[in-house]
């Protein structure tokens, strides 16, 4: 049965609007047939309550699930394929009006820590009263044998946040909007949450995580929000301005945010302007006009939100500060011998300039590409700094790649939030400035995948006397969130920076190594056709049966061939999330290949299964877990709608609200896997990605791997890719704004 187009429908537990209706049926759910969570589409059977057998109700109606009590209108319709059903306009959910209703409604799994026991031991000793304890004397639930204090306050809460969030179905849905948005919203706004979406929708565009602007929009207008509002402009500007930062840049062309908003909000540009002045003169959004910095990218305007302004300018003031102070360290060449002497090894001409250029520099930047020693360079700095006393500390980006670090160095290092101390229910860094850390010199490795809000922490909490060592690749695709910052520090051409290009003797031969670097130099790469070779290229020009491929590599040919397991050791790496070779089509194939059944949960179109491989897509500081991270599946309670997975270890708790964070993925985006090494890699290259085909690209997905590359590759769109030498390309300001602080001037 096709899902129908979404209907104007009231919901909840309070009474929808009036509206002209073919009929009503009232009774209590028995069974819950179907339901889709994204659409609101539901499939349920409602015994009559003027008797009878169950019957059919369809429509995009809210959760109701066994023992609920509801009175829908709608209309009766004779079905092709189901017959006679109910198609449901409304659905109201009404308090049972019988003692085996109430223990059905609140054993159901609707409320988080009620199941059919609890339910029943609350109901045989408060009886008809049951609900209403809840609401106004939860502190009865006392006399409920075998309660403790603990216990009764996680109801009293989940009790509320369901009558909360029941609240704000009924008001979405009277306005138009889907029912699954209510536990999101109520998740970011708590006991505020109807106020914000019945008095400022547009808030929910820029603060939900996953709403956009087109549903804050509907919400808006259905409550009176004219297409022509200075409030509806401004917020268009400012989604505008958000879509340019999800994208990477740091601020909008003036003409270009324009252009943009007046698409957005099919309007002139006339109100654009005005909603731009507006949001200028309330220091929204600020407006930095062609002078000090002039227009290196050819906009005479550009508009920032005043966050990321502020980030940018101290990034570069920082800078600028760090970059001055005492001399250079001595005894470089006694840390050097020292270090050749324990390790056996023996530095190369530019490792020992880059581990000079250390000692002369207060702020050194240490770049280059797989297999040109960086990891062995920076073992020669940490030897210099124990030379010289120095106390360090070590981070990077994630937390996959601060364990390579620390596993690489032999000592202790840590996520840039866990070095900065961050505070998840302040939202702050406890390390700043005024709390610096306690460091003489500060190590970052994955420099690249830096953002330029986590630099402006970053930099903020370094102490005014520690030298700062930034370790990466420039040629990786850059960071998720706005910025370019590890290019610009290089582009400011005031920051010293060594780019190391020796492919040493134990990564020659390497055919991931070698390829890598012909594809950074636009060559085209060489796979092997030997049984025990790194790199492999394999033709296929269709989609399917591209995916046919990497589904059989997956599960039979790399395993057999190469002892790694599927799941642990092989990622997929596509160059895009949609389309038949995109990273949602594979994750949906091999979950049903390697992992076909188990406990699940269904959140919206995801299907989550214990033992899949799943990725968190935000971050979550809360949980303490990060966007890019991946880990298994090891518990999922399909009753409480709950699942853990485990990170490296660590468990994680996630409930029904927090499930639209994870994704599947057995296959991910090429951008999501950055500062991040696998055993084997898989990468499909088809001309169906041509939008996103570019050589840093390729290069990027290559460099994962560190055992076993297989491009399955259309030759046309590998060459396409090589051909393309753009860069993923950064609206940024911050070279310019470096080169200015290191003058005196800061812009």
């Amino acid at each position: 049965m096709a899902d129908p187009p979404e209907p104007q429908a009231s919901l909840g537990l309070a009474e929808p609007p009036p509206k002209e209706v073919d009929g009503v049926l009232e009774g209590e759910v028995t069974h819950v047939t179907y339901a889709n969570e994204t659409t609101g589409f539901r499939v349920l059977r409602v015994k009559p309550s003027t008797g009878g057998p169950p019957v059919p109700v369809v429509g995009v109606v809210p959760a109701a699930p066994p023992g609920t009590r509801v009175r829908t209108t709608g209309k009766w319709e004779e079905d092709r394929k189901h017959g006679r059903q109910f198609k449901a306009d409304t659905l109201l959910a009404l308090e049972p009006n019988t003692l085996e209703g109430v223990r059905k409604y609140l054993g159901s799994g609707l409320v988080p820590g009620i199941g059919p026991a609890f339910a029943r031991r609350i109901v045989d000793v408060f009886g008809n009263q049951t609900l209403e304890v809840l609401d106004r004397n939860p502190e009865k639930l006392a006399k409920v044998p075998g309660l403790g204090k603990a216990r009764i306050a996680s109801v009293a809460q989940a009790w509320r946040e369901h009558r909360d969030v029941g609240a704000i179905m009924v008001f979405l849905q009277s306005h138009g909007a889907s029912p699954a948005l209510a536990a999101r919203i109520h998740k970011r706004f708590g006991k505020k949450a109807l106020h914000v979406v019945s008095n400022s929708p547009y808030r929910l565009a820029l603060d939900v995580w996953g709403i956009g602007f087109a549903t804050a929009d509907q919400i808006a207008r259905s409550i009176g929000v004219g297409a022509d509002s200075p409030e509806r402009a401004q917020a268009g500007v400012l989604q505008t301005l958000h879509d340019v930062a999800s994208g990477g840049d740091v601020f909008a062309p003036h003409d270009l945010l324009v252009e943009r908003a007046c698409a957005l909000l099919s309007s002139g540009p006339d109100l654009v302007e005005d909603a731009i002045a507006t949001l200028e003169a309330e220091g929204r959004v600020v407006v930095e006009r062609a002078g000090l910095l002039g227009s290196p990218d050819g906009a005479a305007e550009a508009v920032y939100t005043p966050e990321l302004l502020d980030a940018e300018r101290h990034v570069a003031e920082r800078v600028a500060s760090l970059a001055t102070g005492p001399e250079k360290l001595d005894e470089v060449d006694r840390a050097i011998a020292d270090f050749e002497r324990r390790t056996g090894l023996t530095l190369a001409p530019e490792q020992r300039d880059a581990v000079a250029a250390v000692a002369k520099h207060k702020v050194v930047v240490i770049t280059g590409g797989p297999g040109v020693g960086k990891t062995t360079v920076v073992r020669a700095v940490l030897a210099l700094f124990d030379v010289a006393r120095a106390k360090v500390q070590l981070a990077a980006p994630t937390g996959r790649a601060a364990k390579r670090m620390s596993e690489a160095t032999g000592r202790d290092a840590k996520t840039i939030h866990r070095l900065l101390e961050f505070e998840p229910k302040g939202g702050q860094f406890q390390r700043n400035r005024h709390n610096p850390l306690e460091a003489d010199a500060v190590v970052i490795d994955e420099t690249s995948m830096v953002a330029v809000e986590l630099a402006e922490s970053l930099f903020d909490a370094i102490p005014g006397h520690a030298r700062v060592v930034l370790v990466g690749d420039v040629d990786q695709l850059p960071s998720v969130g706005p910025g370019a910052v590890l290019r610009d520090l290089i582009a400011s051409e005031r920051v010293a920076t060594v780019r190391l290009s020796k492919i040493f003797r134990q990564a020659e031969g390497s055919g991931i190594v070698e390829n890598a670097h012909r594809i950074h130099a636009g060559e085209m790469p060489e796979g092997s056709k030997a049984s025990d070779a790194e790199f492999y290229i394999i033709e296929r020009r269709d989609a399917e049966k591209a995916v046919g491929l990497i589904e059989h590599l997956v599960t039979e040919r790399i395993p057999k061939g190469f002892g790694l397991d599927p799941l642990r050791d092989v990622q997929i790496l596509t160059p895009m999330q949609k389309g038949a070779a995109g990273a949602i089509a594979i994750n949906e194939r091999l979950q049903h290949a390697l992992n076909p059944v188990g406990p699940e949960v269904k959140r919206g179109g995801r299907l989550l299964r214990e033992g899949d491989k799943v990725m968190q897509l935000r971050n979550n500081y809360d949980k303490d877990v990060f966007n890019g991270d991946i880990g298994r599946v090891d518990h999922v309670d399909a009753a409480e709608r709950k699942l853990a997975v485990s990170f490296d270890g660590r468990t994680v708790d996630y409930g029904e609200s927090d499930l639209d964070e994870l994704t599947l993925a057995y296959a991910t985006s090429i951008h999501k896997s950055q500062g991040s090494e696998y055993p084997a890699v898989v990468i499909p290259i088809l001309t169906q990605h041509f939008v996103m085909l570019s050589r840093n690209l390729i290069y990027t997905g290559v460099t994962r791997g560190k055992r076993l590359v297989v491009l399955v590759a259309d030759p046309r769109a590998l060459g396409i890719a090589l051909g393309e030498t753009r860069r993923e390309e950064r609206r940024t300001r911050l070279a310019e704004r470096i080169r200015a602080a290191t003058s005196g001037r800061l812009g």
